[in-house]
């Protein structure tokens, strides 16, 4: 048998360009690679923790893991993985829960000043009161916060049963000595809980005209009993009296705060009304807003109306407002368009005026709603400048409006009624003037930063003295003598002008000042809203649904604090 070299040769190298060619054709990855991939593997507990944040993080009911279309696909994944099954993931959350309320109260004992809001919630027949807590990162001077509880609350909502509900949280996470103040809502059960236990002197808010809880303080009443004190040597004392007065030291409360944004939510509505005294005003914004909600109360439209929700004022100003839009970029022919495609009133020229001054009117007072609700940048500082700035812009509005006269006017009264102590209120100026976006140029009246300035001194001073006497080891007599031997006054005065007199505006200036920024963490760490409790309880209301109303309160509270709190804490 004779061989071919020449063909042998041409059969070999068109056989190993084939091989090479299938190789580098192919997306495959090596053998080697394959291997690797096919034997990597994924441990019990790491499934397990995915679960649970998916359980926690996606708000779903512990008993998705028992539904088969879960199960089959955790173990399409990773076959041959087992699923949890409800009664452990309950278990799983309950000790996750523990280990992040550990973390956080661990967290909350290296801080110095903390502040909380607070409010009630009633859903499917069950009531629950949330606490948040907030406070700043005294090195990086960036704010936190976490929400500490959701508790249920079981019989009525006295002031005594809330006060004790907030007294056992504050006790739980160690924190009653350390909170500068707590904002809540105006709801008389909680003025009330703040006034019998809460902590008053002379810069805590007294109750505004108008808002009181319908009950008044007994104490001091009967005076003329003082000329019986005694007959014979034995003293009367009137039992029932002393045993309220033991009860009023039952719970120990923070000082209290009410929540500037429902304040302000009250004068847009409540106070506004008082416009109506004057004819002209009344005949008009009412025949403009009754032919507004035929409008808003037509579900199919082109132009997108939106509908004003009951219990935010802010929806009304949007709505008018995107009427107002609506008008200014289609002109009103658009507009008297779908009125006539709805068969609802046509706006004559004078109420679309009307609408356009409304519009501008309650302008301010919407984006001061929007400033004060904020939760991470706002301060308690930012109270009293965007107040005072609002009744500036309203007075301002006031020379040149030709229907909204009485409304700014109703809206001005509003503003004193409501927030006229606050205005003046030594600390919250102070505050103002120690948020460095602010110090001393959002008002010329020299006698309000007056008030402010002598309580920042004042303070200043106090703290130099505490600081002498924690750090002093002396004998009494040397303690007795020490305020003689304290540096200089002009210390923390020469920080507080370089303060004000330095050109930045960021928070950051605030630590070339330890004093001045010691100050300012203490009275700018509470928050002048309450909006954070009620994001609270807007998750709470996407886990506690109605299929799942007889959600236990305390997994359902475990489950919405891990939600809440999963960035630092879980």
């Amino acid at each position: 048998m004779t061989f071919n070299t020449e063909e042998r040769y041409t059969q070999l190298t068109s056989a190993s360009l084939k091989r090479k060619s299938s190789t580098e054709g192919s997306l495959a990855p090596p053998s080697k690679q394959t291997k690797l991939w096919e034997t990597q593997r994924v441990s019990q507990a790491s499934v397990d923790k995915v679960v649970l944040k998916f359980i926690v993080q996606g708000l779903h009911p512990p008993h998705v893991v028992q539904q088969q279309g879960f199960i089959d696909l955790v173990q399409h994944l990773r076959p041959n993985t087992n699923v949890m099954t409800r009664n452990t993931v309950v278990n799983k959350v309950t000790k996750a829960s523990i280990e992040m309320r550990r973390k956080l109260k661990a967290a909350l004992s290296e801080i110095e000043f903390i502040a909380t809001t607070t409010d009630c919630w009633t859903a499917h027949r069950r009531s629950f009161i949330g606490v948040t807590a907030h406070w700043f990162n005294p090195q990086t001077l960036q704010r936190s916060c976490a929400a500490l509880a959701c508790k249920q609350l079981k019989g009525s909502h006295t002031f005594s049963a809330l006060a004790g509900a907030l007294n056992d949280i504050h006790t739980e996470f160690n924190i009653r000595e350390k909170i500068v103040r707590t904002t809540t809502d105006n709801g008389s059960n909680f003025l009330k809980a703040f006034r019998i236990y809460g902590q008053t002197d002379e810069n805590n808010n007294p109750e505004p005209v108008g808002e009181s809880d319908g009950e008044e303080d007994d104490g001091g009443q009967n005076d003329d009993d003082d000329e019986e004190e005694s007959v014979e040597g034995v003293e009367f004392v009137d039992a029932g009296a002393l045993l309220d007065e033991d009860d009023y030291l039952e719970y120990q409360l923070p000082k209290h705060h009410r929540c500037a944004c429902h304040l302000l939510n009250l004068v847009s509505t409540v106070d506004a009304l008082k416009a109506e005294v004057n004819p002209l005003y009344k005949r008009v914004s009412r025949s403009t807003f009754a032919k507004c909600s035929s409008l808003w109360n037509k579900n199919h439209c082109k132009l997108q109306f939106l509908r004003p929700v009951a219990t935010r004022w802010n929806s009304l100003f949007s709505a008018v407002e995107r009427i107002v839009r609506i008008t200014r970029e289609q002109g009103e022919g658009a507009l008297a368009a779908v009125c006539n495609e709805l068969d609802t009133p046509k706006f004559t020229p004078v109420e679309l005026a009307f609408l356009a001054e409304y519009a501008k009117t309650m302008s301010p007072v919407a984006k001061a709603l929007d400033v004060l609700q904020g939760e991470t940048s706002v301060q308690m500082g930012w109270l009293v400048p965007t107040i005072t700035l609002l009744r500036t812009k309203l007075q301002q509005l006031n020379i040149a409006s030709k229907f909204c006269e009485p409304l700014i006017a109703a809206l001005l009264s509003g503003l004193e009624k409501r927030f006229g102590e606050m205005l003046t209120d030594p600390e919250l100026i102070a505050a103002a003037i120690l948020v460095p976006k602010f110090k001393t140029c959002w008002t010329s009246d020299e006698n309000i930063l007056k008030l402010g300035l002598d309580y920042i001194r004042s303070h200043l001073d106090c703290q130099a003295e505490n600081h002498i006497s924690e750090g002093s080891q002396s004998s009494e007599e040397e303690d007795f003598f020490s305020s003689l031997k304290k540096t200089s006054p002009l210390e923390t005065t020469q920080q507080l002008d370089a303060y004000l007199g330095c050109p930045r505006d960021t928070a950051e200036v605030l630590k070339s000042f330890p004093a001045v920024c010691q100050l300012s963490l203490k009275l700018n760490t509470a928050l002048p809203a309450s909006a954070a409790c009620e994001r609270l309880f807007t998750v709470a209301g996407l886990i506690f649904r109605p299929k799942r109303a007889h959600t236990g309160s305390k997994n359902f509270e475990n489950q919405l604090l891990l939600r809440l709190n999963k960035c630092n804490f879980y």
